[in-house]
């Protein structure tokens, strides 16, 4: 039974970190892990993890380390037992979104700190100034948003990004929409 799933960062977006889901399946076998899986080209796999299967922040550098030394690409790589990706499903604050498109799970490698919530507060702050509607919440280890009129058109998801002084724990972690997260649910529950 598939135990955990790999977020990579950045996979096949506007022509960047261009990588075939084949060779990435390819990369996590060569680390001992078995009934591997790939869901869509957004760098999503799936596997039934081999000894350390209990420490996910050292298999997400086993996985970045593999796919820079075999594939040539360096990207951030976040891991989650089927435990923690429910927990990140169940945690959902916006529970009432009829369009599992407009919230999106934003996982971070480690929970961000007060610096950081402070970070994500003033982006929000920046972005209603500027009349947007979005919404953001950090819950654990993720942050979680709400974007009415979709993730490329967010002005919050901009004022996430943003680098310099606005640094917020999104400029490193690796968003995936609610539609996707429930799939990867019932793939490892398959």
């Amino acid at each position: 039974m598939r135990t955990h799933v790999a977020l990579l960062r950045g996979i096949n977006v506007g022509g960047r970190n261009k990588l075939a889901m084949a060779d990435l399946r390819q990369v996590v076998a060569s680390l001992g892990h078995t009934e591997v899986a790939t869901y869509i080209q957004s760098g999503n796999v799936l596997f039934a993890a081999g000894e350390r299967a209990a420490d996910t922040g050292r298999l997400a550098i086993g996985l970045e380390d593999a796919i820079a030394s075999q594939l040539g690409i360096r990207t951030g790589v976040v891991v989650l037992s089927r435990c923690e990706l429910r927990r990140v499903a169940d945690d959902n604050p916006f529970p009432d979104e009829t369009d599992p498109k407009a919230v999106h799970a934003v996982f971070l490698r480690e929970r961000p700190g007060a610096d950081g919530i402070a970070a994500v507060s003033a982006a929000v702050d920046r972005a209603r100034a500027k009349g947007s509607r979005d919404r953001a919440e950090v819950v654990g280890g993720t942050l979680y948003l709400w974007t009415p009129d979709g993730m490329g058109r967010s002005v919050l998801a901009a004022e996430l990004n943003r680098g310099g002084r606005h640094r917020t724990p999104m400029a490193t972690g690796t968003a995936r929409n609610a539609a996707t997260v429930q799939t990867l649910l019932e793939q490892l529950d398959a």
